[in-house]
């Protein structure tokens, strides 16, 4: 294999200064024959500077900041408009659509969940927006209408979820989302006639809902002051809701007045023994404390302090909080600490190798499930961790969820999914370990002509780095192959071997599929993580630039064939790489992307990523790394970037729409030569979970066109049956 090589503009940290004193892109050069010629909509450019550590930093499309301005609104629709004349002009959209269609339209089953004596699970028939709710008497019973989340709204862009039940299971909370925004309302309904009890709570955010006697404890925010989906969240509390009463009578449990930037998180052991109480000042590490819940006037009591480490209580048995913690244990182990006595720890699951990345209490039994070089494994054992024995999943290679249920449950069930194989249902048997088949999917494909493996390739400081490559089989890898080149490289999250009806469109054309697992990344506990994080984010961007240096000098790609994407933290990634080594790939897809890494703790939860990246407020180092590798920042006039379709939706309150806005104005004044760059605009949609099948088959088919149109390869529709 060729050593990967490295242009000059692979490192721009050095170049900072001018990157962010630059301002509006000098459209007197050849960038202004592009912008004429594609006759973007008018972004007005606004004198606006700051001034951080000494260094001036220009930031003139600042007015797009503001979502709810009118002018904002022009430029959106205006924006809209633009992009969806582009798109009409494809000839690939409407066969690309009709063939996802005929895909993506076969029945989704969700896990079942015992809740009594019956059984609740979600089901999609195919093609409805959102999965309706039913319920059964028997595991193989009728279904019963329980919850319809299309009949909520005229769009379907209401979701709806169970919650926690009551322990008597007579209520259960019902968390509804809306046009796609974090914010959620909390309705109670009555399990037996499926009926809403008139309980609503408001104003809810990174919550559950925990039933302990007549009511249950949830986290929420006070009411916003200005725009509901841009102003800065504080002071995220925890309440108990009693039943039948209105939200204003709800008792606040735990709120910090001298630290508003905190998440507080509440929920009770299954015993309801203990309430846990998870205080964390962003998206990485935790403190625990606990309360008693027997005793009238106890005190919350340190269980782990600090911020540094990652724990979750699992449960508590036998006078000890099984807690899984990466506390002197950076592949994780399963702790057990007395509840009397914080201070005495014991190792029910020692740290290995692998990655521990979860761990279940179900009927008598902990569920134990591992990440072996990004695949999953599951080891059950005893509840002292004694008598080990591997669940044998359906394949090696893919991932596995689930395990879950009460104490005395008697079975419990999972899902099992690969780049090849469909989500699958199985129930497992407690008492035998036998795994059954529930529901597996029948989907317009062969999996059989096609296989996916795992490489490993250098980055640019050596480290070896996993990724996994999907195409069909026998596939001549003549380096001209359509390749995707996807990743997110952040937040300790995993990326895992999944099934999406969606990459049949690039498959089923010959094209290849490329999933690194970048540091910054969980797969491989949190020395992994770390290595991409704050100060080391660059080697994230390296990571991801190796991925692609390796396809085509493997054989599988060239520049003119690859295309690069990646959603939030993966959407700063595209941005970053873009910037960082624009002749790369032809193609970029940063979707929801951070894109400004000096302003975005100051919108709703921003502030909870500065664990993450630091803030630029906070030191100079910070400030020079940040601005270093901002996508908007970096943008340059004169430099011919890849043809780009920016993604982003109105009801976005995580990462916020104007991310996108700010960076697509910017990329549309610089760009060079004939590349597109457009920015698509969802109305009524959020930062993606729940998004209506409608939208999903919009967006991909879309997607598929722009990056086929702009390879310049004509793509192939197929049916299978």
């Amino acid at each position: 294999m060729k050593k990967p090589f490295h242009s000059p503009l692979y490192h721009k940290v050095s170049v900072f200064v001018l990157a962010v004193a630059l301002g509006a892109c000098n459209t007197n050069d050849s960038s202004m024959e592009t912008r004429q010629s594609l006759n973007y909509p008018e972004s007005r450019v606004q004198p606006v500077v700051d001034t951080l550590w000494n260094t001036e930093v220009a930031d003139p499309y600042r007015w797009l900041e503001d979502d709810r301005s009118e002018e904002t609104e022009t430029w959106v629709d205006a924006q809209i408009e633009f992009t969806n004349k582009y798109l009409d002009s494809n000839p690939w959209r409407k066969p690309l659509r009709d063939r996802f269609e005929s895909i993506y339209n076969y029945e989704k089953v969700g896990m079942p969940r015992k809740i009594g004596d019956r059984y609740f699970l979600a089901k999609n028939d195919g093609l409805q927006n959102q999965s309706i709710w039913y319920v059964r008497e028997t595991l193989s019973g009728a279904d019963k209408l329980f919850l319809d989340p299309n009949a909520l709204s005229e769009d379907g862009t209401i979701t709806a979820t169970l919650g926690s039940a009551s322990k008597d299971n007579r209520h259960i909370a019902i968390v509804q989302n809306e046009a796609g925004s974090d914010w959620q309302e909390i309705h109670v309904y009555d399990l037996a006639s499926g009926k809403p009890q008139g309980d609503v709570l408001k104003w809810v955010k990174f919550s559950g809902t925990s039933w302990v006697g007549n009511g249950f404890y949830y986290s929420r925010y006070p009411a916003p002051e200005g725009s509901e989906f841009s102003a800065e969240n504080t002071f995220h509390s925890v309440y108990y809701h009693k039943i039948g009463t209105d939200q204003s009578e709800d008792r606040l449990i735990f709120r910090n007045d001298d630290e508003p930037n905190r998440y507080h998180f509440a929920y009770a052991t299954e015993d309801q023994k203990f309430l846990i109480l998870s205080t964390s000042t962003g998206t990485d590490g935790n403190s625990i404390h606990f309360l008693n819940l027997q005793k009238p006037n106890a005190q919350w009591q340190e269980l782990i302090g600090g911020f540094n480490t990652r724990n979750s209580v699992v449960d508590h048995v036998n006078g000890r909080f099984l807690v899984l913690t990466d506390t002197d244990a950076p592949k994780y182990r399963l702790a057990g600490i007395s509840s009397k006595t914080p201070s005495d720890w014991i190792n029910i699951i020692p740290e290995s190798e692998h990655l521990l990345e979860s761990v279940n209490a179900t009927g008598g039994q902990l569920f134990a499930t591992y990440l072996r070089n990004a695949c999953n494994a599951v080891i059950r054992m005893d509840l002292d961790g004694q008598n080990p024995r591997e669940v044998k999943l359906p394949n090696a290679a893919g991932s596995t969820g689930g395990f879950g249920g009460k104490a005395d449950a008697a079975e419990t069930f999972y899902a099992f999914t690969s780049f090849t194989y469909p989500t699958s249902i199985y129930r497992y048997d407690i008492a035998s370990g036998e795994s059954t088949l529930f529901v597996s999917p029948k989907v317009d494909f062969n999996p059989e002509q096609f296989e996916s493996r795992q490489v490993w390739f250098e980055s640019k400081d050596g480290t070896e780095v996993p990724m996994f490559v999907v195409h069909k089989k026998g596939l001549k890898m003549d380096g001209e192959r359509p390749t995707y080149l996807y990743a997110y490289g952040g937040f300790n999250i995993s990326l895992t071997p999944s099934f999406s009806p969606s990459l049949l469109l690039l498959l089923e054309n010959d094209g290849v599929y490329a999933m690194p697992n970048l540091r910054g990344g969980g797969e491989f506990g949190e020395d992994w993580h770390e290595a991409g994080m704050l100060l080391k984010k660059q080697n994230v961007f390296d990571d991801f630039i190796a991925a692609g240096e390796y396809l085509i000098s493997a054989g599988y790609t060239n520049s003119k064939r690859l295309a690069m994407a990646g959603g939030s933290n993966g959407g700063l990634l595209v941005g970053a790489t873009m910037t960082q080594r624009p002749e790369l790939a032809a193609v970029a897809f940063p979707a929801v992307g951070v894109m400004d890494m000096l302003r975005y703790h100051q919108f709703t939860i921003g502030w909870g990523w500065i664990p993450e990246y630091g803030c630029a407020d906070s030191s100079k180092a910070d400030f020079q790394n940040l601005a270093g590798y901002s996508p908007y920042h970096n943008i340059a006039p004169g430099i011919e970037y890849p043809a780009t379709m920016v993604t982003t939706a109105d009801h976005d309150d995580r990462v916020v729409p104007a991310h996108s806005f700010k960076f697509a104005a910017r990329l549309q004044a610089c760009q060079s030569g004939s590349r597109p760059a457009l920015i698509r605009i969802e109305k009524n949609a959020g930062h993606g979970a729940g998004k209506p099948t409608s939208k999903i088959l919009d967006e991909q088919s879309e997607k598929w066109a722009f990056m086929f149109q702009e390879m310049g390869l004509k793509p192939r529709v197929t049916s299978n049956k």
